[in-house]
């Protein structure tokens, strides 16, 4: 590196935002805690809802600053290469923290499902337990019927998963053409395949809404129906979060586009989107393997 490019490191002012986003994940953690605690119980008037509202205004409120600000000072030619690593290093962490994420979901599935159900069935040395927790209990998977009497029907792969699956994946193709485009400098097959990647991002959410619609109302299938029903509901759940923050980067960026922003030499801004993007993808692909078909 340059002496140059060393002295032309830009160096922000100090930020309200990292606060601010602590304050709003503050209220998530605790308004959702004590929002799902509440699920089907008798209290009223609880304002664990309005806490988790709360918190997810305040965050969007960040986003929409943070980024502001981002977006003001990369224009101006503040950001140098130093900086442009810097950038890349931190969107890998972030991706990479997001993996362990996942990774701790599966984690948990994967504990269920080949060590607690067998154990619960009497499996090896654990023959008393299911003897004295739960005399009539048949290890299999999924798991129907619940602890209290309770019983739920399995969400099959075939219908909106596999719909969902098969946008997501052709998202992803359209994303790398899109890509491909901005290096090319080609502005009108960015803004066709960039604005085609967002509106499957929106059908995967609306579907995957219809999906949640059917379990519920059809199913039976709820976060409280056992085992089954909550690790079903907490990753699919938190990957349809992702989605959703990843379709709203990307609408950023094709906003961003449309006034004429990125380069083909300098477009990180487009590519932590893609990033992104296609790391969701990969998550929905082992989400579909793990909780639909096997």
């Amino acid at each position: 590196m340059t002496t140059k490019e060393y002295e032309s490191y830009y160096v922000p002012a100090d930020s309200q935002w990292p606060i601010i986003g602590a304050l709003a994940l503050f209220c998530i953690a605790f308004g959702a805690g004590g929002f799902v605690s509440q699920i089907g119980a008798e209290t009223e008037g609880s304002g664990w809802g309005y806490l988790l509202m709360t918190g997810i205004a305040i965050v969007i409120y960040m986003i929409v600053g943070w980024i502001a600000n981002v977006i003001s000072e990369s224009m101006s030619g503040l950001y140098s290469e130093q900086m442009s690593a810097s950038f890349r290093q931190g969107m890998s962490w972030f991706i990479f923290s997001e993996v362990m994420f996942f990774c701790a979901f599966f984690g948990a599935l994967f504990y269920a499902r080949v060590l607690s159900v067998p154990w619960l069935a009497g499996d090896g040395a654990n023959v008393m337990t299911g003897a004295v927790l739960w005399p009539e209990f048949q290890a299999a998977w999924p798991l129907i019927k619940t602890p209290a009497g309770g019983e739920t029907q399995a969400m099959g792969w075939f219908g909106l998963p596999l719909l969902n699956t098969v946008l997501l994946l052709t998202s992803s193709v359209t994303a790398h053409f899109a890509h491909l485009a901005l290096l090319k400098n080609d502005r009108t097959k960015l803004k066709l395949f960039l604005g085609i990647t967002i509106i499957l991002g929106i059908s995967f959410m609306f579907f995957q809404v219809e999906e949640y619609i059917e379990a519920y109302q059809h199913m039976n299938l709820r976060l409280d129906s056992g085992i089954y029903g909550s690790t079903f509901f907490m990753l699919t759940g938190f990957h349809g979060m992702h989605v959703t923050l990843g379709t709203v980067m990307l609408i950023v960026v094709f906003m961003r586009v449309l006034k004429g922003h990125f380069t083909p030499t300098d477009h990180f801004g487009f590519e932590a989107a893609s990033w992104y993007w296609h790391f969701v993808d990969v998550v929905w692909v082992l989400l579909f393997l793990f909780v639909y078909i096997l």
